[in-house]
């Protein structure tokens, strides 16, 4: 009889620990329920009256860049070169700011420089390594983002002065005050031209790359042949020759007469001085 009891109070304790189980399960799964099925928490700023300052990501500044490249090209027909160069800057949209042609030192050269924008840098690259064998080539890139951006915010600071300068002359009551205010702004509007002036060089950098470009053609350096003389004239000539000799001598007398004079007059002291030196002895 006591072992159906024990195992009757084992089964009821295991009932009611599975009921407990099963209820902590119910449990924990009702509150994941209620979890998920919470709506989501929704973040509204302050509103505008508040001192709230809202802080955005800086998006990545644009770099500026300045592309330079200096080429050298020994070509075969320069003329022809000088089409083929007309043709290429202009399918590509470029231009030419300077220009200069010379003959010398046995070379018929042709320098150029070329602006064209960076997107068509390379192609234009490409198309003068076509032209013939490319003796030099030497490429370069200046980043000029914090130049640029440098001189922008001066430019924009000096306008600033300005406007405040031009406020304080509108408000000025006396003549010294207005002159003085006046010599202020005409200093500041001269200091924003030059700062324009760089600005507006600057973007000219970006927007155009510069190729300075050189091609030269060789040229043959041929010597004249030595003319066929005959006797006739080799005799003429060689007569012309001797009267130029016998003339170039008798000028060359008449010009040492003052050392013929003196070589005379040293001759005649000579013999003087010979003929008494007998008498003297005897």
């Amino acid at each position: 009889m006591r072992i159906p009891i024990l195992l009757s109070l084992v089964l009821v304790a295991g009932l009611g620990s599975c009921n407990q189980g099963e209820e902590a399960t119910q449990d924990k799964m009702l509150a994941v329920s209620e979890l998920m099925e919470a709506p989501s928490l929704s973040y509204a700023p302050p509103s505008s009256s508040s001192n709230y300052i809202p802080i955005y990501a800086a998006p990545a500044a644009n770099r500026k860049l300045v592309y330079h490249a200096e080429v050298r090209v020994k070509v075969d027909d320069l003329p022809r070169t000088n089409q083929h160069m007309d043709s290429l800057t202009r399918a590509l949209g470029a231009y030419v700011q300077e220009a200069s042609e010379e003959r010398e030192d046995g070379q018929w050269r042709h320098e150029m420089k070329i602006r064209v924008v960076p997107a068509r840098f390379r192609t234009l690259l490409g198309g003068l390594g076509r032209l013939g064998t490319v003796e030099f080539k030497q490429l370069s890139t200046d980043d000029v983002t914090t130049q640029h951006a440098d001189v922008t915010a001066r430019l924009a600071a000096k306008r600033a002065l300005e406007q405040r300068y031009l406020e304080l002359l509108k408000k000025a009551n006396k003549v010294s005050d207005m002159l003085e205010i006046e010599e202020q702004v005409g200093e500041i509007r001269e200091e924003i031209e030059s700062t324009q002036s760089r600005l507006r060089t600057l973007n000219d950098e970006v927007a155009y790359s510069t190729i300075t470009l050189t091609y030269y053609q060789e040229l043959s350096q041929r010597r004249p042949d030595a003319p066929v003389l005959s006797f006739g004239s080799r005799l003429l000539a060689s007569f012309y020759s001797g009267w130029e000799l016998l003339t170039n001598l008798m000028l060359g007398l008449v010009a040492a007469w003052p050392l013929l004079l003196l070589a005379a007059a040293l001759v005649a002291g000579w013999r003087t001085w010979r003929q008494r030196r007998p008498q003297k002895s005897k």
